[in-house]
């Protein structure tokens, strides 16, 4: 497997040391972390959002589920979960499903919950079922430039 390329550049064009780890085909975040035997506090999961001013990646350990309401007033935005179809469209390169956390290589807003900033490593899809790519708290934090924190997230 190959991490998706427009992840694969921006990760080399922001200098981050990163590993690729492969794992069984799991279909979400929390079957990812299960199947890459990682815990699931520290994996990144996508929620693509949307509204009249765009798209917004909420981004949440694995764990965890949004708390849309609480995240609409953080923001003063009423979002609707995208679509398939607009996922596919913005993540081009990407298996459906398996968007990377890090909207900036995307173009795409994010709004990363606090509970995050607490993990040594994080870990995200790398664009498809199969690999998740494993950065170290400070690697994240230069990934995450320009992203809103905030906490909108609670264990599931």
């Amino acid at each position: 497997m190959a991490i998706a390329q427009k992840l694969q550049d921006f990760l080399k064009a922001n200098t981050v040391p990163y590993d690729e780890i492969e794992h069984p085909r799991a279909v979400s975040a929390s079957r990812a972390a299960q199947a890459a035997r990682v815990p699931g506090e520290r994996v990144a999961k996508t929620v693509v959002l949307h509204d009249a001013e765009g798209y917004l990646i909420a981004v949440v350990p694995s764990t965890h589920r949004v708390e849309l309401d609480t995240l609409q007033d953080q923001l003063g935005r009423r979002l609707d979960l995208a679509t398939e179809a607009e996922i596919a469209a913005l993540f081009s390169d990407c298996d459906i499903g398996a968007a990377p956390a890090i909207g900036a290589a995307y173009g795409v807003n994010v709004m990363c919950d606090e509970s995050l900033a607490t993990q040594p490593e994080i870990y995200f899809d790398a664009g498809n079922h199969m690999e998740l790519v494993r950065v170290d708290q400070s690697a994240f934090e230069t990934l995450m430039q320009g992203a809103a924190w905030g906490r909108f997230s609670h264990r599931e």
